[in-house]
Order: C-alpha cells, then sequence, then structure tokens
C-alpha cells in the first residue's frame, strides 16, 4: 500500500487550499472529495465571498488576512485570472454596535487606513445605501470579494499541477490512527498517511462525532435582484458591506460576475441542518426575509428577483474557526466551525495547515482558535 504523507478528507475551499500547498512543498497527497471536484452542495456556492480587512469579529485576525491577501494574488498569478477583486468595504450598524465598535478596535490596533461615515455621508458618496439615521458606517477600501468557485478550481488544478492525487465521488466512511500512521477507509477503497487533514465542512461531525457539539451545521440563502438603478449597485460605486441592523446581521455584494445585486442574512432563519438532507430549494419566506433589509436599506436594489441559492454556515459555539491538532491523535489536524466567515481565510488556512501536518506546529498566532477553549477532547472515530 502506498503511504502519502497526507491525506486531505474534503476538497472544497480548505481542502483544496491545503492539498495545493501540500503538494507545493513536495509531500504526497491524496485529496478525497465525497462529491464532484468541485462542487455547489457546500460553502462556498453562490460566486463570490466577501474579504475585508477591517476585521470586527477579533483583532488576531487582521495578521492573517494581510496574509491572506498576498496568497490570492499568488493564486491569481498561477490561474491566469482575476480572482479577487477590491470595492472597498462598509462594516455598518449604530455606533456601539459590535460591527462598528470591532471594525474600529482592529482598525486602530493594526493600523488600517479607514474613515467612520454617518448615514448622509455614505448616500452621498454612495448612493446605493439608504443608513437609517442613527448609523455609522467604518469604510476601508481594501474590502472586497473573492470569487469562491473559481478559486476552489484554481487551487485543485494547482495541486493536481504539482502532483498531488485528487478523488472526487469517493466518501470517506472511516479512519483509524495508530503506530504513527492513519489509516483511512472509503467506499472505494482503504489508504495510509503520515498526516490526515479533516477538512470536510459541514461534514466533518460525521468523521469526529465527539465534536458534533462544536460543529453545527445551519442552512444558509444567497438572494439576487436586478437593481432599479444598476449604476449605483457596481464595483466602484458600491462597497461590500457587513451590515448589523435591528432586522439582523446582513452582507452583500456589488453585480460582478452574475447578474443582480447580491445579499444574504448570517443565521438566515435559525434553521440546523443535516447536510445530507438540506432543503436547497427557496422560497418566499427565504426571499422575505432579505427583501426587508433591501427596501429599508438598499430600495433602489429593489428590483426583480434574479436567483436564490441555499448554502451551508459550519458553525462553532463562539463563531470562531476550529484549527488544531486532535487533541488525542498528534496525526490528524482539524479545522471545521467556519461559522460564516472563513472563505477569505481558505488562501492562509491551506499554509497553516500544511505547517501542522508537515511541520507539527505553525509560526502563525492560531491560539483563537484552540479545541481547549472547549475544553474538547476526544477519543477519535
Amino acid at each position: 500500500m502506498t503511504v502519502y504523507d497526507a491525506i486531505v478528507i474534503g476538497v472544497g475551499s480548505m481542502g483544496s487550499a491545503t492539498a495545493y500547498r501540500l503538494a507545493a512543498r513536495g509531500a504526497r497527497v491524496l485529496g478525497l472529495e465525497q462529491f464532484d471536484v468541485p462542487n455547489a452542495l457546500g460553502s462556498s456556492v453562490g460566486t463570490n465571498r466577501i474579504i475585508r480587512l477591517a476585521y470586527s469579529e477579533h483583532p488576531d485576525y487582521v495578521p492573517l488576512l494581510h496574509r491572506a491577501y498576498e496568497l490570492w494574488r499568488e493564486l491569481e498569478a498561477l490561474a491566469g485570472e482575476p480572482l479577487l477583486v477590491i470595492t472597498g468595504g462598509v462594516d455598518v450598524g449604530a455606533p456601539a454596535s459590535e460591527s462598528v465598535k470591532g471594525s474600529l478596535r482592529s482598525c486602530e490596533k493594526h493600523g488600517l487606513e479607514h474613515e467612520l461615515l454617518d448615514a448622509p455621508s455614505m448616500a452621498r458618496r454612495f448612493p446605493g445605501y439608504r443608513l437609517a439615521s442613527d448609523m455609522v458606517a467604518v469604510y476601508q477600501p481594501q474590502g472586497g470579494f473573492v470569487m469562491s468557485e473559481r478559486c476552489v478550481a484554481a487551487y485543485v488544478t494547482a495541486a493536481l499541477d504539482r502532483g498531488a492525487e485528487i478523488h472526487g465521488r469517493e466518501r470517506v466512511t472511516g479512519w483509524e490512527a495508530r503506530s504513527g500512521r492513519v489509516h483511512v477507509t472509503s467506499d472505494r477503497s482503504e489508504y495510509e498517511a503520515r498526516r490526515l487533514v479533516l477538512c470536510a465542512g459541514p461534514w466533518t461531525a460525521r468523521l469526529l462525532p465527539s465534536f458534533a457539539r462544536l460543529i453545527q451545521p445551519e442552512r444558509q440563502v444567497l438572494l439576487w435582484t436586478h437593481p432599479r438603478l444598476p449604476e449605483h449597485f457596481r464595483p466602484g460605486q458600491f462597497p461590500i458591506f457587513n451590515m448589523e441592523a435591528p432586522e439582523g446581521r446582513f452582507y452583500g455584494f456589488p453585480i460582478h460576475g452574475v447578474p443582480g445585486f447580491k445579499i444574504g442574512k448570517y443565521h438566515h432563519l435559525l434553521e440546523h441542518a443535516d447536510p445530507d438532507s438540506l432543503q436547497r430549494d427557496c422560497d418566499a419566506r427565504d426571499e422575505a426575509v432579505l427583501r426587508e433589509a433591501i427596501q429599508r436599506y438598499f430600495p433602489d436594489a429593489d428590483g426583480p428577483t434574479l436567483a436564490m441559492k441555499a448554502c451551508m454556515f459550519t458553525n462553532s459555539p463562539d463563531e470562531h474557526f476550529l484549527i488544531d491538532r486532535h487533541p488525542d491523535f498528534a496525526e490528524v489536524v482539524i479545522a471545521a466551525g467556519f461559522s460564516g466567515h472563513g472563505f477569505k481565510f481558505c488562501s492562509v488556512v491551506g499554509e497553516v495547515l500544511a505547517d501542522l501536518a508537515l511541520d507539527d506546529g505553525t509560526d502563525w498566532n492560531i491560539g483563537l482558535f484552540r479545541l481547549d477553549r472547549f475544553g474538547a477532547r476526544t477519543s477519535g472515530y
């Protein structure tokens, strides 16, 4: 039996980046994906994902984001196509909201260029926005979006070009760590490796049942509309947004790649989901959740519906990532719980996971993501 340096389970956003980074370092890599490579069943469907440097969630993300931007540009060069689009970005809310306070905290700690704009200033500068009078926005010029579906394909291509072995339509049924090796069983074969990296997104709990309480899949819905005034919703005129409003927390994009202004709401209908039986059809109730925000804050985008898509978040209890070595099996690296804000990081997370797999550690500060913050222990699959 061939002994791989590393097996990566899940070849979506995190897994594709990890497979590439391992292969680029000369490792013998096998990636196993239960669906097509790529596919539209995980968390990266829907054309693009936001990237923002003024990170309201925690200042410790910002150094990782600086590196993520560098690595997205590296991937663009490898792929020969634009993958990172800079539009500027705003974190919006009441002055005392966590979105605004957290964004300002990260800007101030890391010396990020930014402006604080009130609602009238936003309307004059970016006429697609109609913020409530008590809202403010932290504008950071390096915000934008990453072409998520194209990035996964580009990372898979780059990994294959560097000798990685990638298998689609092959479901992992179990794994076992013993004698310094990891043995993986799929519905097609058996494999052995020195290291195992788990990047299975919403399916991770199937491979780590003891961690199920830390890895909660959730249904999410995206809506595209044709604006009444499309010129107000194009890159250059409309920055991406992260908005904390009385109606909930919303995020959105200018028109790019596919027709329409795009909007989503964090924790859309609070629907915990089984990833194998997710309701992928979208209905009038889904649309109403998002239309409420459009009509209130982006009225010029309140035109006909063009498309709706369902995807998934995979939430951790505190909505910070889970990136760590397995507490009982040093051969196993876990990456999960990206909680709806992980894609922008997958370029650097791939680098971190390759470090953990090949070097048994990383120079990056990932203390915020350690499993022991939950007292998490498990005895394996």
